[in-house]
């Protein structure tokens, strides 16, 4: 048995392990990487093995830097079985069409800047993948995973998807492995959720195992509470409209978009928002998944599901509008103050949040508030560093916006979650540490004493 490791290896995105068991090769999860251009340039590289050698594929959840590269992985030549939740099926199927339509966007866009610089009519500059190539990735999309039901992957490989906690459909992965003499337990996280949220139940406890990988997002730090982040969202909301400026707040579109929704929904009911707002929420990929939300109440936790059982609607209140064509989003940017705008992406790495950020980054009036992680590189993380200008669009913006982070959003666990979870799992011969940022894993790796803890680089591989 073989354990290597081809993305998120000291690092946050692109997560991409591979399991060799009893002659199978079995990847868990092929994302991209989201950053810098050099990043850019990964996710067009080589991935580290032979995707016609690929036997399955189990995704555990449907974000971008889990999923973004399975359709790469079958141009390739990937001819295996992609197993996952019903729910990550449909939201996996909206996040990689969505990326196809903007790497290919992107491609005729450069391709225009190359034929005009050098005046060469014949420069061709190709996307990572089509939406063609999507469509055909996902007719290998096979059995659909149930939460706690084991699944015979191959002889001497089992299966079982345990509820993560974290976005709609998302697994832990238990894999209960034989070959000849040998047995080993091996759990691979995922993306962890934390416990009191809403919308979703609580991360399920692990079983024990003998190996864990395990994601350490936040190894190194603790979020705010839950309860003082929402007031803290209902404050900047009032103090803005209050003094007429407009409040962007960059979202992601699978479950962050959602959580926002649900609070803000709860602060019109009880009157805690005071000022009639408009909402935007100004992404056709989060509209789309608000709709898969709705299909797949098997997720949801106890409140959420008496409150749509009772007739009520989570994500619905006054002064909401779902916004999907382009006239419609560019119509925001005459709004010159009240309004709540939700648009993608959380990172500001695309999408429609970068012209509002244009349109409303230069004045005291608005805000800006991050509610999610911002990865190294991005136009998120500079802002919220403290950047006094941003490069958008080829125009040089000025930040006098009030910039805000809001931690307590966050759909990952923080460093005393995950230690907790660990903890479920036994004591594990090993712990390989993936997902995070160097200074997070070395921080969490120093919380775990008495065993062997493995912080795994590119391409690197392990004997379990």
């Amino acid at each position: 048995m073989k354990l290597s490791f081809h993305g998120a290896d000291q690092g946050v995105t692109g997560s991409c392990h591979m399991l060799e068991c009893a002659g199978k090769r079995i990847l868990i999860d092929c994302g991209m990487y989201q950053g810098g251009r050099e990043l850019a340039e990964e996710n067009a590289g080589a991935f580290g093995f032979d995707p016609a050698s690929i036997d399955f594929l189990l995704l555990t959840h449907a974000h971008l830097d889990h999923c973004g590269r399975i359709p790469l992985l079958v141009k390739r030549g990937f001819k295996g079985e992609v197993i996952t939740t019903a729910a990550s099926v449909e939201l996996a199927r909206l996040i990689m069409l969505d990326a196809a339509g903007l790497q290919e966007e992107e491609a005729r866009y450069q391709m225009r800047r190359a034929r005009r610089r050098r005046k060469n009519q014949d420069t061709t500059i190709e996307p990572l993948y089509t939406t063609l190539d999507t469509l055909n990735s996902l007719d290998f999309f096979g059995r659909r995973a149930v939460y706690d039901q084991p699944l015979h992957i191959a002889p001497g490989i089992r299966a079982t998807f345990i509820d993560a906690g974290h976005i709609l459909g998302s697994a832990s992965i238990f894999l209960e492995l034989e070959e000849g003499a040998q047995s080993h337990r091996l759990l691979f996280s995922g993306d962890l959720g934390y416990s009191g949220r809403a919308i979703l139940r609580n991360p399920a406890r692990p079983p024990e195992v003998d190996s864990v990988v395990m994601e350490t997002t936040y190894g190194d730090r603790l979020h705010k509470q839950l309860k003082p982040s929402i007031d803290e969202l209902y404050e900047v909301i009032n103090e803005t409209v209050g003094r007429g400026g407009n409040v962007i707040i960059p979202t992601f579109a699978l479950e962050r978009a959602q959580e926002i929704l649900y609070f803000l929904r709860e602060g019109v009911d009880n009157k805690r928002l005071k000022h009639y707002t408009h909402v935007f929420l100004d992404s056709p990929m989060a509209i789309s998944a608000t709709q898969i939300f709705a299909r797949h109440p098997e997720c949801f936790d106890a409140d959420t599901l008496q409150l749509a059982h009772d007739g009520g609607d989570p994500f619905d209140f006054p002064g909401l509008h779902f916004t999907r064509e382009t006239s419609e989003s560019m119509a925001i940017n005459q709004v010159d103050g009240g309004a709540v705008i939700m648009a993608g992406s959380g990172m500001c790495t695309g999408g429609r949040v970068r012209h509002h950020l244009k349109h409303n980054l230069w004045s005291q009036r608005n805000s800006i508030v991050f509610v999610g992680y911002a990865a190294r590189g991005t136009l998120a993380r500079r802002i919220i560093d403290g950047a006094g200008h941003v490069h958008i669009f080829g125009e040089d913006i000025p930040v006098r916006a009030k910039i805000h982070t809001i931690g307590g959003f966050s759909a990952h666990a923080d460093q005393a979650e995950l230690l907790a979870w660990h903890a479920q799992t036994g004591n594990p011969k090993t712990t390989f540490l993936v997902h995070g940022e160097e200074k997070s894993m070395h921080a969490f790796a120093g919380k775990l004493h008495n065993m062997r803890v493995e912080m795994p680089e590119l391409h690197q591989s392990f004997t379990l």
